[in-house]
C-alpha cells in the first residue's frame, strides 16, 4: 500500500534503524524516529535545502547510519551525530520539515515531506472551449499520476436526508460536492463522485453506505470527503463541524451518527457496528496512522470553512459514522451547517454561500495534498 500507513510504527529504544518512507498523494514523506528520551521537539532545529539535498541539524545525537531510499523525489539518506541529510532526486529542490513532539506513547519524530514530480508538474485543466488548445508536452515521457479524491454528497435517492422550510440535504450536499469537484479538477486532481445526481447506490442503507466507502479502499486514493447538512430540534442550533472516524467525544450522544447512518433502527444498528469497529482500531497501529491523517485533513477543512463563512466553530470531533469507517486513506465527514436553523438554513439555500463553502473545502483538500 502506497499510503503513509506506517507513520506511527513503534521506534527502537534509541532511534529508528532506518527512516520510514511512504507516498501520500502529492508528496513523499520520510520519517525518522528520535530517541525515546526526547520528550518534546529538539531545541532550535535548523534546515537547509541546497542543490539536491535537505539537511536538518537537531539538538540531539542520533546513531550514524545511511543508505538508499526508493521513493519518488528521494534517493538516499545519511545520519551523522545530530545532522540528518536526505538526498533529493533530480528535478526536486523543495521540502517541508517538521519535528513532531512525542505524544500518545509515540516517540518524537523528524518528518521531511518532499513534493513529488507528479504533483508539482500537473498543469491545471484548460477551460473548455470550442477549439482545442495547443498542448505543450513535458520533456519527460514518464506517466503523470494524479492524486485521487473521493467526494461523497451525503444522502440522495430514497434517503433525502434532513429537510426544512429552506433546504433539503441531498440537494445541498450534491451542489457543494459538484463545485468542490470542479475546483479540484482544475488543479489536476482526479475526482471520483459517489453520486452526481439525486440517486443512491442501493435502496438498502447499509449496502449504500458500504458501496460509497469502498470507493476509497485502495492505494490510489489520497482522501475521502463526505459532505452533510446538520439539523436540530433547537432553532438555536448552528455551526460547522468536521468529523473523523472513532468513538464519540466524551459527553456526546450518538444522535447525529444514528441520523447520518440512516436513522431509526437501521441507523442504530449501523452505528452499533461502526462503534465496534472504532473500539477495534485502538490497538491497530496502521489504523491509527490512517486516523492521524484523517485528523490532519479534518483540521484543515474546519479551519478553512470557519474562515470563509464566519459560522460558529463547533470544532473537529470523532464519531462512529458508518460511511468513513472503511476507507484506507484519510477520511472525514463534514457537517456544513444546520439546515434547520433560521440563520443557516437561508444561507445554505443561497448558491453564492454554497460556492463559498465549496471553495473552502476544495482549498483545504489542496492544502492537505500539498498542491498549489
Amino acid at each position: 500500500m502506497k499510503q503513509l500507513l506506517l507513520f506511527l510504527l513503534l521506534a527502537a529504544s534509541t532511534a529508528a534503524a532506518a527512516p520510514r518512507v511512504g507516498t501520500h498523494g502529492s508528496y513523499t514523506r520520510v520519517v525518522f524516529d528520535l530517541p525515546r528520551q526526547v520528550s518534546s521537539s529538539p531545541a532550535n532545529p535548523t534546515t537547509r535545502v541546497t542543490g539536491q539535498s535537505v539537511t536538518v541539524k537537531l539538538g540531539v545525537t542520533l546513531r550514524a547510519e545511511g543508505g538508499p531510499l526508493s521513493a519518488p523525489g528521494v534517493t538516499a539518506y545519511a545520519v551523522a551525530g545530530g545532522t540528518v541529510t536526505v538526498t533529493l532526486a533530480k528535478g526536486h529542490a523543495d521540502a517541508k520539515v517538521q519535528v513532531i513532539p512525542s505524544q500518545g506513547g509515540q516517540p518524537a519524530r523528524l518528518v521531511i515531506d518532499v513534493p513529488t514530480a507528479a504533483a508539482a508538474r500537473v498543469p491545471a485543466l484548460p477551460v473548455r472551449s470550442a477549439a482545442p488548445a495547443a498542448v505543450t508536452r513535458p520533456a519527460s515521457t514518464r506517466a503523470v499520476t494524479r492524486p485521487r479524491v473521493v467526494l461523497d454528497p451525503g444522502h440522495g435517492g430514497v434517503d433525502p436526508g434532513m429537510q426544512s422550510r429552506w433546504v433539503q440535504e441531498h440537494a445541498v450536499t450534491l451542489d457543494v460536492a459538484l463545485h468542490v469537484r470542479d475546483v479540484l479538477r482544475q488543479h489536476g486532481v482526479d475526482v471520483v463522485m459517489t453520486r452526481e445526481s439525486n440517486t443512491d447506490l442501493s435502496a438498502d442503507k447499509a449496502t449504500d453506505l458500504d458501496k460509497r466507502s469502498k470507493l476509497a479502499t485502495n492505494d490510489k486514493t489520497s482522501a475521502y470527503v463526505s459532505i452533510h447538512v446538520n439539523a436540530s430540534t433547537d432553532p438555536a442550533g448552528q455551526g460547522i463541524e468536521t468529523y473523523y472516524f472513532g468513538q464519540p467525544m466524551p459527553g456526546r450522544s450518538r444522535s447525529l451518527a444514528v441520523t447520518e447512518n440512516g436513522g431509526g433502527s437501521v441507523g442504530q444498528e449501523l452505528t452499533r457496528r461502526a462503534a465496534g469497529s472504532a473500539q477495534n482500531l485502538l490497538g491497530d497501529l496502521l489504523a491509527q496512522a490512517k486516523l492521524s491523517f484523517s485528523r490532519q485533513l479534518a483540521q484543515k477543512v474546519q479551519s478553512r470553512l470557519i474562515a470563509a463563512t464566519g459560522a460558529m466553530n463547533r470544532g473537529v470531533q470523532t464519531d462512529a459514522f458508518y460511511v468513513i469507517r472503511n476507507p484506507t486513506t484519510a477520511a472525514i465527514l463534514i457537517e456544513i451547517g444546520f439546515g434547520s436553523s433560521p440563520v443557516e438554513g437561508p444561507r445554505l439555500a443561497q448558491p453564492a454561500y454554497r460556492d463559498r463553502v465549496a471553495e473552502a473545502i476544495a482549498r483545504a483538500i489542496l492544502d492537505f495534498l500539498n498542491m498549489p
